[in-house]
């Protein structure tokens, strides 16, 4: 089935943050919203859940779905694996879209932020992340939305929260990918994102061929979350572009 749709979460939550997108759109197209190893009760890769890992894990769930292609949307993390993902096997891609991310690596005070974090998981458990799970929202997202938040963060083991920090620390830079991709992409910033602010995230659509940049006014990190509506309507003009709707 190749009229697809795969939705990469984000750190450090599961595939359950797509629920409304998943919701709006598996009536149209296949929704595949897969939880990363270690995440969503999915089997663990380890003590590092690295790009490779997660790509691998994405791969077997359309294989399992008999999805041969398919439009790959990551936010955050997720975008993370979709580089991988592309480095690994293009043929599969109908389109892509790069929401709230980046392509560049850590520098090395990165790496150590997020080395820190998975020692700190490792020894206190997860409920520090819970209790203060950074600015995964604007400043005027209401309670109601941390709490969802908060809930998703709460379910995931902190192994494997630690796992996919030390695997983010290691990614190799993905920018001198984006030249190399040759399918019809779409990159999404928002405007209160203060994790990978805009002006991160927005240079990605100059350096990809055939891309669009769309900025969701108001959200933060979470944009798909914070701004259901406004996100998925930009999925949905984007899986037209590439011919699934």
């Amino acid at each position: 089935m190749s009229d697809t749709l795969v939705l990469i979460h984000g750190f450090p939550l599961d595939g359950s943050m797509w629920d409304f997108q998943d919701g709006a759109l598996s009536g149209v197209v296949q929704v595949l919203a897969p939880s990363l190893p270690g995440f969503g009760g999915s089997p663990a890769a380890g003590p590092t859940m690295t790009m490779d890992a997660a790509a691998r894990a994405v791969f077997a769930a359309m294989d399992a779905a008999n999805a041969d292609s398919a439009v790959v949307c990551g936010i955050s993390m997720g975008g993370y694996v979709a580089f991988e993902m592309w480095r690994q096997q293009p043929q599969r891609f109908r389109g892509l879209v790069l929401a709230n991310t980046r392509s560049g690596a850590d520098d090395d005070a990165g790496r150590q932020r997020r080395l820190d974090l998975s020692a700190r998981l490792e020894a206190e458990g997860n409920g520090f992340l819970v209790e203060s799970p950074g600015p995964l929202l604007s400043d005027s997202a209401g309670e109601e939305l941390w709490g969802d938040v908060r809930s998703i963060v709460a379910a995931q083991p902190a192994a494997s929260i630690a796992a996919a920090a030390r695997g983010m620390a290691e990614r190799p830079d993905s920018t001198g990918d984006l030249a190399s991709i040759s399918v019809p992409a779409m990159v999404i910033t928002s405007s209160g994102d203060t994790l990978i602010p805009a002006n991160v995230t927005a240079p990605m659509a100059d350096l990809i061929t055939d891309a669009t940049l769309e900025t969701i006014d108001g959200a933060g990190h979470l944009s798909n979350m914070e701004s259901p509506g406004e996100f998925t309507m930009l999925l949905e003009r984007h899986l037209t572009v590439c011919g699934l709707l």
